[in-house]
This record gives structure tokens, C-alpha cells and sequence, in this order.
């Protein structure tokens, strides 16, 4: 199988995330998003851990403006209505599951773990459960690939094309020198 075409990432990159996160980055397998900066947006998990731990989230989202900008979309509620939009609106419904296939098999090159086999993240294929997971997929794999994820991006009170890192803590031989 082939690898989704992941950017490498960097020691710099690591460190990075470990400060977005504010906790150590786990099994990282590549950047498949970044800020207009440079600096990580979503990062790619192994689906195994190193201590032998399941990890069904291939994409996770880790830019800290993205993660509130979705954490504040969730508190309206907004899941309900996308969640009614799958059960009223067939091309969304069967757009929601090719997202879902094609996450599972975007997963599925960086080998297979039988216990979460069929098990995407983020509600997929049926339910939307975490846009974090969704938007983080949406970014991941371009606009057009997740309907939900691209409904809360665009929804969001965040862009991809506006560099906020300086707003959060970064290592200082790792932050971006000119984000204008």
C-alpha cells in the first residue's frame, strides 16, 4: 500500500506540538497540515502506539486556535444539526461515508490492528461525535473530502490562512521568526 503523502516532520515540529499539546507528542508519522507559518496543525498518529495501545485517530488536530476555534463551535450544539443534516440529506450522508472509507484506508497504509479495524474517529461513518477529529481529517485531506469536517472549518472562528502561533507557547529556537 501506499503512504498518504504526509510531510516528514522535524525534531523542531515535535517540539512544536509537545507545546501546543502541552504534553509529550505521541507516535507522530508525519504533518499532513500546517499553518500558513510553517508551525503544525494536524498531526498523524501510528495507529499503534509504542506501548502497544490502539489509536483509531489518525488525524489530530493540534494547532491550539484551531482546537479552541472547534472546542467553541461544539459548545453551540452544532453537532445536532450536522448530525440531522446526515440523517436528512442523502449526498451528504453518502459523502460522509466515502470520508470515512477513504480515512480507513489513509490508515490502513501505516498497517493494520484488528482491533480497531473498521473504526475511524469522529462519528464516521454515521454519526458526528467529535469535530476535532472531523475538521482535523478535513485539513489533512484537503476541502471536499469530509462534508462535516469542511462544514465546521468553514463555520469556525479560525482560518488556516491566518497564522495566530505567536499567540501560543513555543519553544524559542522553534517559533516562527516572521509570520506577517
Amino acid at each position: 500500500m501506499t503512504r498518504p503523502p504526509f510531510e516528514p516532520f522535524t525534531e523542531a515540529d515535535i517540539a512544536i506540538v509537545t507545546a501546543q499539546l502541552g504534553r509529550p507528542a505521541r507516535d507522530v508519522v508525519g504533518i499532513p497540515a500546517r499553518c500558513v507559518c510553517g508551525a503544525p496543525t494536524v498531526v498523524a498518529t501510528a495507529p499503534r502506539l509504542h506501548d502497544g495501545t490502539p489509536f483509531p485517530t489518525l488525524y489530530y488536530l493540534c494547532h491550539p486556535g484551531a482546537t479552541a476555534a472547534i472546542s467553541a463551535l461544539e459548545a453551540t450544539q452544532v453537532m445536532n444539526e450536522y448530525n440531522a443534516l446526515l440523517a436528512d440529506d442523502d449526498d451528504v450522508r453518502a459523502a460522509y461515508a466515502a470520508a470515512h472509507s477513504s480515512f480507513l484506508a489513509d490508515r490502513d497504509t501505516l498497517g493494520t490492528v484488528p482491533e480497531i479495524a473498521g473504526i475511524s474517529s469522529g462519528g464516521m461513518p454515521t454519526r458526528v461525535k467529535c469535530l476535532h477529529a472531523l475538521a482535523a481529517h478535513s485539513l489533512a485531506a484537503g476541502p471536499g473530502v469530509n462534508p462535516i469536517g469542511d462544514l465546521a472549518l468553514a463555520r469556525a472562528q479560525w482560518s488556516p490562512t491566518v497564522c495566530l502561533c505567536l499567540d501560543y507557547t513555543t519553544p524559542a529556537d522553534t517559533a516562527p521568526a516572521d509570520t506577517a
